[in-house]
């Protein structure tokens, strides 16, 4: 189950721009649209695991560090498709800042996140987390969050070299990575024989070599 919540926030005027009035109401009205345009929004998300677990207090923390809507959903982290997630990404613009309480709100891992954060980025919007105090508006923000995605990147390529370092020892050995074959050379004769030559049932054949019916097909 997914909701949106919205709280009514008051404008926020453009940093060091004064809204100047004209004698025609309309002019004066048009002017204020336009500064309003120029403002970013503090966007919220929340996310819960499970539909028994609270969203208030993640809510109540968003919503105290000026969240004017809050998208909220109840899903697995390990779930990529979010429907809130996806709906807030859609709406996002020019100037918001999308903020969590905790990044792993957001996303289910540091490469998850980089992607989000990329994202929403690409529209020209901010990324704050409250409880790793990450704030990609700032400097120091930008900062701290380079250092994670260095990080990340650096874990990637090591593990990489660690996969290939692998697959040369074990030819050295003789061995060749993947996984063993389920059935030997001289089981795949029989089970050709008895398929083929005796035209027993591949599932009867498939219970007596404990292997799917796929495996006997393809013996």
């Amino acid at each position: 189950m997914t909701k949106t919540v919205v709280f009514a926030t008051p404008p926020c005027p453009a940093p060091n721009q004064l809204l100047k009035l004209d004698k025609n109401p309309r002019q004066n009205l048009c002017s204020f649209g336009r500064v309003l345009s120029q403002c970013g929004m503090i966007i919220g998300y929340a996310r819960v695991s499970k539909d028994d677990q609270n969203l208030e207090a993640q809510i109540d923390a968003l919503t105290a560090a000026g969240a004017g809507k809050v998208f909220a959903d109840r899903i697995s982290g390990s779930k990529r498709v979010r429907p809130e997630l996806d709906r807030m990404l859609d709406q996002i613009r020019d100037g918001d800042v999308v903020t969590v309480t905790k990044y792993d709100r957001l996303a289910r891992s540091l490469k998850d996140l980089l992607e989000i954060v990329e994202t929403i980025g690409k529209h020209g919007a901010g990324f704050r987390s409250l409880a790793e105090d990450i704030d990609t508006t700032t400097p120091a923000g930008r900062l701290v969050f380079h250092v994670f995605a260095s990080i990340a990147q650096f874990e990637r390529e090591r593990i990489s070299e660690r996969t290939k370092e692998g697959l040369v020892s074990a030819r050295k050995r003789g061995r060749i990575g993947g996984r063993p074959p389920a059935l030997t050379t001289a089981q795949k004769a029989e089970v050709r024989r008895m398929r083929d030559v005796e035209q027993r049932a591949v599932s009867e054949i498939a219970r007596l070599f404990k292997v799917s019916e796929r495996t006997v097909r393809r013996a």
